[in-house]
């Protein structure tokens, strides 16, 4: 499971939400946030942007060190 998916699922479960509750203000559907929160779909940069806001959390993108981009 991808860190994305670990966290969207925790900061939903803090808040008390259900996925459909958390696709209703994110503005997407529940199937979409049980896909992500599964690791089977890596969200769109605009939608994590609205799951955080729905979530009243920030968003914080990170590049680590790793292999040289080509």
């Amino acid at each position: 499971m991808s860190d994305t998916a670990e966290l969207v699922r925790s900061w939903r479960r803090r808040r008390g939400m259900s996925q459909a509750q958390l696709a209703e203000l994110a503005g997407t559907g529940q199937a979409a946030i049980s896909r992500i929160e599964s690791g089977r779909d890596l969200p769109t940069l605009a939608l994590l942007k609205r799951i955080a806001a729905a979530l009243n959390c920030h968003l914080t993108v990170t590049f680590t060190a790793g292999e040289e981009p080509s």
